[in-house]
């Protein structure tokens, strides 16, 4: 049992795959079903009322979308085939002169992906950092969604769901939060007011770095928002496939072991790298001395997650320098895999300090991982 008390159902309900068994055979592993097309008897009557035709009929997906929407305390979710997909869904909901207010400074392909579609669509997109809710209410207007990530990527800033709740409910918005970072198991956004949560999936969720998927859960699964986006992935057919599914469920299994190690993890290296002379400032709501400390405790439970940056001393040269020098932290983009990851986020996405590093860290022995870090930036 884990010793985060929130956790032992979810690691009851992910270890056991929701309590799917092959029907056929017994078997403790769900079986992939590769077939997108089932037959229909004699009378024109399917064999199964539950499957006519892949695109909407997949057992695999459909047990993936019930575990996840159980661990976010959701009426109903969906999975698709990227993160950005997920993403997408959400903001094709908003009409051609619609309003997006997004939140500043989180990842950087949903910031381009949506200032783009705006651009296309005529839509007013506004920019703010959301985790100053004085800034946020001081732009804020009526708008069709408000979009904000908690804990941020790259910068790792808490936002505060309750409050950006409220101010969406006052300008006539949905409430979207990207909680990739935090994982299900650390945070429930829709029990702070959300309206829908989103993630990629392909992150920490699988955990193994070989599937893309996304995932969104709704608070309220007969929304006019939601209905369209379902309306949209359907017919858009952007939906997983069979075997993509199956090694998600597969890696979900384990996430709340994962999380609770990664978690762990992530907290003795910030500690570390907090106290090294050549350690210009950390970023994690794990430390006591971070901003968003005290309300990420709130909204978060058993952990702070494995994502973290870390400021080098001697700016982009000294980081580069450093990054070159690590030996278990893999130079690669992505996060939330069981191998620790690094990376200079200045070299694509410039507006980023020169000397930050994102840290990804993965279930190595934490020892291990620091001392990597140690001679790396010595």
């Amino acid at each position: 049992m884990s010793r985060h008390k929130n956790l032992t159902s979810l690691d009851t309900l992910f270890a056991q795959a929701n309590g799917a068994i092959d029907p056929q055979t017994g078997g403790v592993v769900p079986p992939i079903q590769s077939s997108t097309t089932f037959v229909r008897d004699e009378d024109n009557v399917p064999l199964s009322p539950d499957h006519i035709y892949g695109r909407d009929d997949n057992d695999l997906v459909r047990l993936g979308e019930q575990m996840l929407a159980k661990a976010e305390h959701a009426e109903d979710g969906l999975l698709f085939p990227s993160g950005m997909a997920a993403v997408a869904a959400v903001m094709r909901t908003v009409p051609n002169g619609g309003r997006i207010i997004q939140q500043s400074g989180i990842y950087w392909g949903a910031t381009k992906w949506t200032r783009e579609f705006c651009e296309r669509r005529e839509i007013d997109l506004i920019e703010v950092d959301c985790a100053d809710l004085d800034a946020l209410r001081s732009v804020a207007k009526d708008a069709d969604i408000l979009w904000i990530e908690t804990p941020s990527n790259p910068y790792l800033k808490t936002v505060d769901i309750r409050g950006c709740a409220e101010i969406a409910k006052s300008i006539g918005a949905d409430l979207v939060v990207d909680s990739t970072a935090a994982t299900p198991v650390l945070s429930q956004p829709l029990d702070h007011g959300a309206d829908i949560v989103m993630h990629s999936a392909t992150k920490a969720i699988n955990g193994h770095s070989d599937v893309l998927a996304g995932f969104l859960a709704c608070k309220n699964e007969s929304a006019k928002r939601w209905e369209m986006i379902k309306t949209d992935r359907q017919g858009a057919g952007a939906v997983m496939g069979s075997f993509e599914a199956w090694l998600l469920i597969r890696g979900m299994r384990t996430l709340p072991l994962r999380v609770e190690r990664m978690s762990d993890s992530a907290l003795q290296i910030a500690e570390f790298l907090a106290q090294h002379p050549n350690v210009e400032n950390v970023l994690y709501p794990g430390l006591p001395s971070d901003p968003g400390h005290a309300l990420a405790t709130t909204q978060m439970t058993g952990g702070f997650g494995g994502l973290l940056s870390v400021q080098v001393k001697g700016g982009g040269d000294a980081a580069l320098a450093a990054i070159g020098k690590l030996n278990l932290f893999k130079r690669a983009t992505s996060l939330g895999g069981v191998e620790s990851l690094v990376e200079h986020r200045h070299t694509i996405e410039a507006t980023v300090p020169k000397n930050l590093l994102r840290l990804s860290v993965g279930i190595e022995n934490p020892i291990d991982l620091i001392a990597d870090l140690d001679q790396a930036i010595s």
